[in-house]
């Protein structure tokens, strides 16, 4: 996710970038030791302590003597949207705050925005109960700020943006909004995990499997509508359909994976059949002929 994300903004020319990190940040050092990712230079920022959304920001921003114009976004989402128009059309409207919107069918799980014919955000409610939503537009988890922004942001306590700055320039007329794309997706559960990359399936390979040249599959067995990553081995007669199965990971014979998630060098038992969204975590170990029917398999590390 963390690489199309950099993709996606190296794309629109944007290509320095801050990854602002917290939990297990070692993982991210480790995938890019050289300071540089999809063809962007990296710095990495991490905080001392948890520090809400603003205060992430703002630390991160605070760290690289940031004084520009610039962009933050989520890292847990995947879009589509057209950067340049989103910096446009907030230099345009002399914004301090430019927020990126999706529609959604419940917003509820959402901050949720209303806005005027230009854009001006009129009313932002975080996580409101769907009967009290003003609209169905909802935070897409990208801004284009001012620096200005970090004057509210007081260094080293926690400050939520959604709850704390966003209602502060709301109500000074400088919160804008709009939608700049079609496609969004906020990757938070295993269901949307599972649903983004069969989406990108369908974008880019035309519906088929990605299987990396790494991987290795039985000449037996049936790959359908799949990610199936390096280092992968299925065994004889295994069948896998609309399912990911990361880096490392050993299919035995006559294993079925079906709508599912298999994780880092996990393994799987000859015979065995996992579906309707059944998860199994890294380094895990299935037994032969196990039946996982939308079960969840915690890594050895997290028990």
């Amino acid at each position: 996710m963390i690489e199309r994300k950099i993709a996606h903004l190296v794309s629109h020319g944007i290509d320095d970038i801050v990854l602002s990190m917290g939990y297990r940040p070692d993982a991210f050092q480790a995938a890019y030791p050289d300071g540089h990712c999809a063809g962007a230079k990296m710095t990495y920022v991490i905080e001392p302590q948890p520090l809400d959304t603003a205060g992430a920001i703002a630390f991160a921003a605070r760290q690289v003597g940031l004084s520009e114009t610039f962009i933050a976004m989520n890292g847990d989402i995947l879009t589509d949207m057209n950067l340049g128009e989103v910096i446009s059309f907030h230099k345009s409207h002399g914004a301090e705050i430019t927020m990126t919107l999706t529609p959604v069918q419940d917003p509820s799980r959402f901050g949720v925005v209303a806005v005027d014919s230009d854009g001006h955000v009129t009313e932002f409610v975080e996580k409101p109960k769907l009967e009290d939503a003003p609209s169905n537009l909802i935070n897409a988890g990208g801004y284009v700020l001012e620096p200005a922004i970090l004057e509210r942001i007081e260094p080293g306590r926690k400050v939520s943006i959604e709850r704390e700055i966003f209602p502060q320039v709301v109500a000074e007329g400088k919160l804008y909004a709009g939608t700049f794309g079609k496609y969004w997706i906020d990757i938070g559960t295993p269901e949307a995990y599972l649903q983004s990359n069969l989406d990108v399936l369908e974008l880019e390979f035309a519906g088929e499997s990605y299987v990396d040249e790494a991987a290795h599959v039985d000449t037996s067995a049936v790959v359908r509508r799949s990610v199936i990553s390096a280092g992968v081995r299925i065994g004889e007669g295994a069948t896998v359909v609309d399912s990911v199965l990361l880096r490392g990971a050993v299919i035995d014979e006559g294993v079925v994976v079906e709508g599912s998630i298999v994780a880092e060098n996990a393994s799987v038992g000859a015979g065995a059949k996992l579906t309707n969204l059944s998860v199994v975590g890294g380094d895990c170990t299935i037994d032969p002929g196990a039946s996982l029917d939308g079960e969840k398999i915690d890594p050895p590390s997290s028990n």
